[in-house]
């Protein structure tokens, strides 16, 4: 009898692991685009030079790279940024145009993180009776098994981390806006890698969807 309870109690406290496992694995969501009614109809760009804005080097290289792989798998000729300009930091404006210039681009699309907030969770206590059947027996039998040992399972603290971005995309014959996303990504516990891989897969979708890509 006893462990059949302590098989209950492990079985609770898987349970609860697995919807703490639920609860962070939401990818990256798309909350909101805009595309310049100007450009519909027009034909979809063809050669973009993506630019990312992060202060870690290694995070914009990585981040440029996988959205450069993604626009390459539509038939895009996409050049990272930092092919050009390899700088930490910004770029004074001189500079990036002569970086758009010597990459021979349409179209620049360039991501930036708005804000990184964070939510608490707790998931509730449970408290882990005698296993089904115990007390069968008549009155008395369903008395004493009330009286059994029960298990308690903690209540769980965990904080999720959502990250805010912005997309924009611009032509580079006037530098005007072509498209717009805002964006939220809760990280899961994966690789950065993956992360970037999956964020920049939804953003080229989206632009495909409005014929821009």
């Amino acid at each position: 009898m006893t462990l059949s309870l302590r098989s209950t109690a492990r079985r609770a406290a898987l349970v609860a692991g697995v919807a703490l496992l639920g609860a962070c694995a939401a990818p990256t969501v798309l909350n909101t685009q805009w595309a310049n009614p100007q450009f519909s109809g027009k034909p979809p760009m063809r050669s973009i030079l993506v630019l990312g804005i992060a202060k870690d080097p290694n995070n914009r290289r990585n981040f440029e790279d996988q959205m450069v792989a993604q626009l390459a798998a539509r038939g895009v000729k996409a050049v990272p940024s930092y092919r050009f300009a390899p700088d930490a930091g910004a770029v004074e404006q001189v500079k990036l145009e002569q970086a758009v210039k010597e990459a021979g681009v349409t179209g620049v699309l360039l991501t930036r993180v708005v804000n990184v907030t964070e939510q608490v969770n707790v998931s509730p206590a449970m408290v882990m009776g005698p296993p089904m059947g115990y007390g069968f027996g008549g009155f008395y039998g369903f008395y004493g098994g009330m009286w059994a040992t029960s298990y308690v399972v903690p209540p769980t603290v965990y904080t999720t981390q959502h990250v805010a971005a912005d997309t924009r995309l611009f032509e580079t014959a006037n530098y005007t806006l072509v498209w717009s996303a805002s964006t939220t990504t809760t990280p899961s516990g994966g690789s950065v890698q993956s992360m970037f891989e999956q964020f920049s897969r939804l953003i080229v979708d989206a632009l495909a969807k409005d014929g821009l890509v």
